[in-house]
């Protein structure tokens, strides 16, 4: 991340002295009043509304440019909080996200981080700047008349008490109002995505009386939490704003006796009554700093979730993979179901391998351990002869690629997802691997070509299409091993032999890997890996 303490501390300079000038303005009452009106001096009023003037645009500039700086730091502090916590969530596992709501996860990448980034920024400026002008209103008051500011702060450790009592509640109420507002973050985000299944089984009514229940509770959740956020903040505001009444009658009496002047009572208001913004502001920064605590937990959470697999820091380099690949003696486990028991097998480089398996055989887990998603319990994953965990993740990620069976697409043009993650692209790469993917009729009829969108997650077009332009964007890539998992599940017989031959022209020295439950596309295969019961059996074609 960027270094913020030199940039911060000019902020806070700029606005330590706006807020000095700000002190000296009601001091220049007295004087107008004292100096100039009473003793009707022309002159004496000219020179202090002309020094009045000078150091309220000086004010008025600094607090404009302390805010433009400040706006500007903040702005630049909420992106690397962002993109600190984004770089750690692609170091986790797919498992992760798997059983993470997505709406909450959102939430604590938006709301969370900007509440923790407001209450760092803001609170750091707003306590300085507060503080600063709370001690010297008080200093200034005490200079005015000691009697009149033990009269008019009576009152603040009351207001202090109270606060302290609603504070104590308003940690619990955030909370709960953040866990509803995942909550119906998590329940949008699965209707959203289910609205083909929503609309299908008539379950719409279902679906909005399931939402009003959970907005309900955001709702509830929320007021109370707001009631309770109010009463820290107006009651005390309430008690010292009681106090001015009894000001005005004691320094009305004093000026009557003649013990003080006009312009003394005049300007000890002006600081009395700009003495309760300051600590109202201190109090309730207290709300604000409850949901922050909140908040830091959710978003402390996520970067305490420790990563799966970890680059070693001596990790060695990768190039093109000229042996090929190896499991040997490879175990897996998820939670105390055993997945892969005693694995063994090779994959010479350039040859075709296709696994074959029942739903949870382990077929994805050799995928996953392949491009280090995650590690073996037991035994080791070799290319060329070296432990993957040995092995810089950019170089392995580089060179082994993996096609899901339901490829992710961005809402974007059938261009931006083939090319996706890479600078720059020339059209006729992007050409060949549309064509090797057997897109090249699709582009051809569509109106705007690659220029076409494909909708949100790519649901602009076919299961079959969507898998085909995920073939695409791997070819383009062209890696040393390419593992397609059930790649043409989508696809009829006549189309997944074109696309199978397309696949080994377009990348005919790569290792082509292929999990699949089609015996007709595992008959092209070299070597055939059959997985049951957490064991391979292999049948090797080539001989």
């Amino acid at each position: 991340m960027r270094p913020y303490a030199p940039r911060l501390c000019f902020v806070l300079a700029i606005s330590l002295v706006a807020t000095m000038l700000n002190l000296a303005q009601p001091y220049f009452s007295k004087l107008m009043i004292d100096q100039a009106l009473l003793r009707r001096d022309l002159n004496a009023l000219w020179m202090i509304a002309a020094a009045l003037l000078v150091v309220t645009v000086l004010g008025f500039v600094l607090n404009a440019l302390a805010s433009y700086r400040y706006i500007a730091l903040s702005a630049a502090m909420l992106y690397d909080i962002r993109a600190a916590l984004l770089r750690h969530l692609q170091s986790l596992s797919p498992r992760f996200f798997s059983g993470f709501r997505l709406g909450d996860l959102m939430s604590r990448m938006n709301s969370d981080v900007s509440t923790v980034q407001r209450a760092a920024a803001d609170t750091l400026l707003s306590v300085l700047s507060n503080m600063l002008f709370l001690l010297g209103s008080i200093a200034l008051m005490l200079w005015l008349d000691w009697r009149l500011f033990l009269l008019g702060t009576v009152l603040v450790p009351v207001c202090v008490i109270a606060f302290v009592h609603f504070q104590r509640r308003l940690t619990a109420l955030t909370q709960e109002m953040r866990e509803r507002g995942a909550d119906l973050g998590s329940f949008l985000v699965d209707s959203v995505m289910g609205m083909r299944v929503v609309t299908s089984l008539n379950a719409g009514a279902h679906e909005v009386r399931r939402f009003g229940m959970r907005n309900d509770a955001f709702i509830s959740a929320m007021l109370r939490m707001q009631l309770t956020s109010f009463m820290a903040g107006a009651l005390p505001g309430a008690l010292l704003t009681a106090s001015t009444s009894a000001v005005v009658l004691y320094g009305g009496w004093r000026i009557i006796a003649g013990e003080m002047s006009i312009g003394t009572l005049v300007a000890f208001m002006a600081y009395q009554a700009r003495l309760f913004g300051p600590i109202q502001i201190l109090m309730g920064l207290g709300a604000g700093l409850a949901s922050a605590r909140v908040s830091l937990g959710r978003i402390l959470e996520l970067f305490d979730t420790p990563a799966e697999v970890v680059e070693q820091a001596d990790a060695v380099p990768l190039a093109r993979i000229g042996e090929g690949l190896r499991f040997e003696h490879v175990a897996k486990r998820y939670d105390r179901d055993a997945v892969l028991v005693d694995i063994d097998f090779a994959v010479p480089a350039g040859s075709f391998c296709a696994i074959l398996g029942e739903s949870g055989a382990g077929k994805s887990t050799l995928a996953d351990l392949l491009v280090r998603y995650q590690d073996v319990d037991a035994g080791r994953v070799l290319i060329d002869g070296v432990d993957v965990r040995s092995l810089r993740l950019d170089d392995l990620r580089r060179e082994i690629l993996l096609v899901d069976q339901a490829p992710y697409l961005f809402n974007d043009s059938i261009r931006a997802n083939i090319a996706f993650g890479l600078d720059t692209v020339e059209d006729g790469a992007i050409v060949r691997a549309v064509h090797a993917a057997g897109l090249d009729a699709l582009v051809a009829r569509l109106p705007e070509g690659l220029e076409t969108r494909t909708g949100e997650r790519g649901l602009a077009l076919s299961a079959g299409e969507r898998q085909r332009l995920a073939l695409a964007r791997a070819l383009l890539r062209r890696p040393s091993v390419l593992i397609l998992d059930e790649p043409t599940s989508a696809l009829d017989a006549e189309t997944e032999a074109r696309i199978a031959d397309r696949l080994r022209g377009a990348l005919p020295d790569a290792t082509l890997i292929v999990i699949t439950h089609k015996p007709a596309l595992a008959d092209r295969a070299d070597i055939v890996v059959r997985l049951d019961g957490g064991q391979a059996t292999v049948v090797d074609r080539r001989a």
